[in-house]
């Protein structure tokens, strides 16, 4: 998970269907509360944040992205199991060229073994709302912005 002292760097994309949003579903155990996320992961040294998005999907959960735009960076600054954390997040807007995606209900996969999470991930659509009213807690909270 995260290293002290260390600033990880992310990519990550939001990607829309109508007025719901593709995100992974997680547990923050300091909290007890469960929380969703747009999928990504972090940028390797060398690659461009455009290319570890590309990737993340791909490695993920084998799909290939299109339209895919810029829309900001946001720092994201928090404690998880007791440890701080800080992230730089390179956000994407995009859309799944796959229009199969666009028809699941949920999808579940595993992350990669070097994230410390060996249990898996259940990615699903929930409408924007549901993160807009407080019923559903999307992280960043600065991604609700770009909603």
């Amino acid at each position: 998970m995260q290293t002290r002292n260390r600033v990880r760097v992310k990519a990550l994309g939001l990607i829309r269907n109508g007025d719901r949003l593709f995100v992974a579903e997680g547990y923050h155990p300091d909290l007890q509360k469960h929380y969703n996320r747009a999928l990504g992961g972090s940028i390797e040294f060398g690659e461009t944040s455009l290319d570890a998005l590309q990737r993340e999907f791909q490695e993920e959960i084998q799909a290939e992205l299109a339209n895919i735009q810029y829309l900001g960076c946001i720092e994201n600054l928090f404690t998880y199991a007791g440890q701080p954390c800080h992230e730089l997040i390179q956000l994407y807007q995009c859309d799944f060229a796959d229009p199969q995606f666009y028809q699941l209900d949920q999808l579940t996969f595993m992350e990669d073994p070097r994230d410390g999470i060996n249990e898996p991930i259940i990615a699903r659509w929930i409408e924007c709302d549901r993160f807009k009213t407080g019923d559903l807690w999307l992280v960043p909270e600065a991604c609700l912005e770009f909603l």
